[in-house]
């Protein structure tokens, strides 16, 4: 019996989803992990309790770093760096495997609209073989009815989305 074409789609996209996570790179891996824990709220509330404790103990007389606090500002800023570097890299693993998705898209889609094509083609087709008059009054339907040149498509669209 074949399966509900919807339940297939879903498998296939949780396939494609399920290897796109199973084969990150170990760094990948460290830069997701490292981005999720610091776009989150233990990450705040990690950050409160830490310059709190900071703060209170260089007040204190066991004070390592007293104010301005040059040690804390140095350890700030190279975590900054390093936790944009991480979101970087895990934002270029989404864009690449984003642009992987819009080329899966893109081939559906053109051949999609080649099916589509042959199809009008087809029952045209029938249409003159059962010696019924096809008359095709609209100008799109008689273009719709050849074979959609994607190059030159491709090129208008970019023509009329470049700003003059």
């Amino acid at each position: 019996m074949a399966q509900d074409p919807l339940i297939e789609n879903v498998k296939a996209v949780v396939d494609l989803e399920r290897h796109a996570v199973e084969h990150r790179s170990m760094l990948d891996r460290v830069a997701d992990g490292v981005t999720a824990f610091a776009g989150s709220s233990a990450f705040v509330l990690v950050h409160i309790a830490w310059f709190s404790a900071w703060v209170f103990v260089n007040r204190t007389s066991y004070a390592f770093d007293p104010f301005p606090f040059s040690l804390l500002n140095v350890l700030v800023s190279v975590e900054a760096i390093f936790l944009a570097t991480f979101v970087l890299m895990t934002q270029n693993r989404m864009s690449r495997q984003a642009d992987r998705r819009a080329h899966l898209d893109l081939q559906v889609n053109l051949i999609a609209e080649q099916e589509l094509t042959a199809i009008l083609q087809m029952v045209y087709a029938l249409c003159r073989k059962a010696g019924t008059t096809a008359r095709i009054a609209d100008a799109r339907v008689q273009k719709l009815l050849q074979k959609t040149d994607v190059i030159q498509l491709a090129m208008t669209l970019e023509k009329e989305l470049t700003p003059d």
